[in-house]
C-alpha cells in the first residue's frame, strides 16, 4: 500500500513536472525573409552547385533553459528549387529529381534536440522527399534567444546543416556523376505569431 502510494506520489509529480516545462516552451513561427535552406552538390567533380527552397513554413517550439523539450516542423514546397537556371529547374522539378506533380513537398519533423554545448547541439528528425522518410541529425547552433529589438516579440535564431544521400530517398539519377552526398545548410529566423 505503501509503495503504491509512494509510486503514485513520484508519476504525478513527474507528469506536473512535464507539464511545467512544456508549458515553458515559446512557440513560433518562421520568418522565412530571413530564413534559408540552401543545398550545395558536387556536379562531375568539376564544381560545386548551389541552390536553394524559396518557398517553406513551419514552427519551432523552444525553452532555452530546457532544450530537452523543444520541436520542430517545416514543410518545404519542392516546386519552389531554384538553381537560378530555368532549364535546370525544370529538369530538378522532373521525375527524374523531386517529381513535384506526385509529390509538391517535403517535411521536416523533429524528434530530439540535444545539447552538446553552452549553444550547440544536434538535431535529430525525420526527413520525407519523394514519399520517403528517414531518421536524420543536423548540426545546430542557437545565434540568439531573446525580445527582438525592432518588433519587441520573442525572437529565436539558429544555424544547422548536415549531409543526406539522395539515394536513399530513390533520387539516383546520375549517381554518381552527379553526387549522392547533398550538403545543407539552414538559416533560420523565427517570431511568436501575431494573436
Amino acid at each position: 500500500m505503501i509503495k503504491t502510494t509512494i509510486s503514485a506520489l513520484v508519476l504525478a509529480s513527474a507528469l506536473a513536472l512535464s507539464g511545467q516545462t512544456k508549458a515553458d516552451n515559446v512557440n513560433y513561427e518562421l520568418e522565412t525573409i530571413h530564413s534559408q535552406i540552401v543545398f550545395k552538390i558536387n556536379h562531375l567533380g568539376f564544381s560545386n552547385s548551389y541552390g536553394k527552397f524559396k518557398k517553406f513554413d513551419g514552427t519551432v517550439s523552444f525553452d532555452a533553459d530546457n532544450w530537452e523539450t523543444a520541436s520542430t516542423n517545416v514543410t518545404i514546397e519542392t516546386k519552389s528549387i531554384d538553381l537560378e537556371n530555368k532549364k535546370w529547374n525544370e529538369h530538378m522539378r522532373s521525375a527524374d529529381f523531386f517529381n513535384v506533380e506526385e509529390f509538391p513537398s517535403m517535411t521536416f519533423n523533429s524528434t530530439k534536440l540535444e545539447k552538446t554545448d553552452e549553444n550547440k547541439g544536434l538535431l535529430h528528425g525525420d526527413l520525407t522527399i519523394l514519399g520517403k522518410t528517414l531518421p536524420v541529425t543536423l548540426d545546430l547552433v542557437l545565434n540568439q534567444v531573446g525580445e527582438h529589438p525592432f518588433s519587441g516579440k520573442p525572437h529565436i535564431g539558429f544555424s544547422a546543416s548536415g549531409m543526406i544521400k539522395r539515394s536513399e530517398f530513390g533520387m539516383e539519377t546520375y549517381v554518381p556523376a552527379v553526387a549522392d552526398e547533398v550538403y545543407i545548410n539552414i538559416e533560420v529566423e523565427a517570431t511568436v505569431p501575431k494573436k
